[in-house]
C-alpha cells in the first residue's frame, strides 16, 4: 500500500510539475517557461507510513506542489489524528507514541503537537464566539449537572 501510495503521490507531483513549466522532462516546446534543475526529497507522513516524495526544482522561478501543505510534514489524516487526541486529553507526549504507532517512523515533535493544538483552541475560540441571531431553533434542550461537593453561589442540591 505504502509503494502504491509513494507512486500515486510521485506521479501527481511530476504532473503538476509539468503543467506549470509547459513541458514533459527532456521535452522542448515553444510554450515551456523554465527547465528542471534536479529535485529536492520531502518526508511526508500519512497514515500508510512516512513515504519520500522528489519535488521538483526550477532553473527560473519556484515550484511547490499544491498537493502539499509547505512546512507541514503531514497529512491531513494525522492532523486529525492529533487534534482528536488532543481533545480527548491525551497529553503532547503520548501523541508520539499514537503517530508511531500508525506507522509514521519520524514521530512528530512536541512543539509541532502544540503546533496543531494551538490552532485548534483558535478555531474553538472562533466556533464559541459565533453568533446565533440569525439561526431559528426549534427548541432547546439544556443539561444540568450537578454536584454535591461544590458550593458556589447557587445550592446544587434540590433538597
Amino acid at each position: 500500500m505504502r509503494l502504491m501510495l509513494s507512486a500515486m503521490l510521485q506521479g501527481l507531483l511530476d504532473a503538476e510539475a509539468t503543467a506549470a513549466i509547459g513541458a514533459n522532462p527532456y521535452e522542448h516546446t515553444p510554450s515551456r517557461t523554465t527547465q528542471r534543475n534536479g529535485t529536492r526529497e520531502k518526508t511526508v507522513s500519512t497514515t500508510a507510513g512516512d513515504l519520500m516524495v522528489k519535488i521538483p526544482k526550477l532553473r527560473a522561478g519556484s515550484f511547490f506542489p499544491s498537493l502539499l501543505a509547505p512546512r507541514r510534514r503531514i497529512d491531513v489524516a494525522l492532523y486529525a489524528v492529533v487534534m482528536e487526541a488532543y481533545v480527548h486529553g491525551v497529553s503532547t507526549r503520548k501523541v508520539d507514541d499514537l503517530v508511531a504507532a500508525l506507522g509514521v517512523d519520524a514521530g512528530i515533535s512536541k512543539s509541532e503537537v502544540s503546533r496543531i493544538c494551538a490552532d485548534l483552541d483558535a478555531d474553538v475560540a472562533l466556533f464559541q464566539g459565533r453568533g446565533l441571531a440569525e439561526q431559528a431553533f426549534p427548541c432547546v434542550f439544556v443539561d444540568v449537572t450537578a454536584r454535591p461537593g461544590w458550593r458556589g453561589g447557587w445550592s446544587p442540591r434540590p433538597w
